[in-house]
């Protein structure tokens, strides 16, 4: 059965811990559908027009053997059950979805929009991100709505675009993404 890893990004901007995790997720699954994403429990400073070109620089930027890492911004949506619709209708009800998340999200998830028919649908891989702990209560809350969680091998890098929008660390960064923030002047 084909594997395909659905990932949602609010990242603003996105960064060289989103680069790590995609790369990583193309070595796992046959293919890595990536989207920038309005994230309805935060405020986002940056257009996400803006948002999803940075993402496609991180992703043309990486070395994926398979070339199977893509954007497709169309699944973008504030209710990642319309995603996975979205995606069902490209690829079938035949392949094995996985919704990639951050640890960051395991306390939001539960009030997500129809959260239960979500995870009858998918499994879930959590990417631990340094700060934030993946704890048993969570975990149990997730499983007793009936999602099947996986927990990455993979930690992400110590880098997050909230730091790069206080503290404008360029390492945080990818230099694709970065020549785009100065040639469209965003964070300033």
């Amino acid at each position: 059965m084909r594997k395909i890893a659905l990932f949602g990004t609010s990242a603003d901007p996105p960064t060289a811990g989103h680069q790590k995790i995609l790369k990583w997720l193309s070595e796992r699954y046959d293919w890595v559908a990536v989207w920038a994403a309005d994230n309805p429990f935060k405020s986002q400073q940056t257009p996400l027009d803006h948002r999803a070109a940075m993402l496609n620089l991180l992703i043309t930027d990486i070395e994926a053997p398979l070339g199977n890492i893509t954007l497709e911004q169309e699944f973008s949506s504030w209710r990642t059950l319309e995603t996975v619709e979205k995606a069902k209708l490209r690829w079938g009800d035949d392949v094995e979805y996985t919704l990639v998340i951050g640890s960051d999200l395991l306390t939001q998830l539960p009030r997500w929009y129809h959260v239960e028919d979500l995870l009858k649908q998918v499994q879930l891989l959590v990417i631990p991100r340094p700060g934030y702990v993946i704890d048993d209560s969570s975990l149990v809350g997730i499983r007793d709505l009936g999602g099947k969680i996986a927990i990455a091998s993979l930690t992400g890098l110590d880098v997050s675009s909230t730091a790069f929008r206080e503290q404008k660390d360029p390492e945080t960064l990818t230099p694709p993404v970065i020549a785009y923030i100065h040639r469209e002047q965003l964070y300033v």
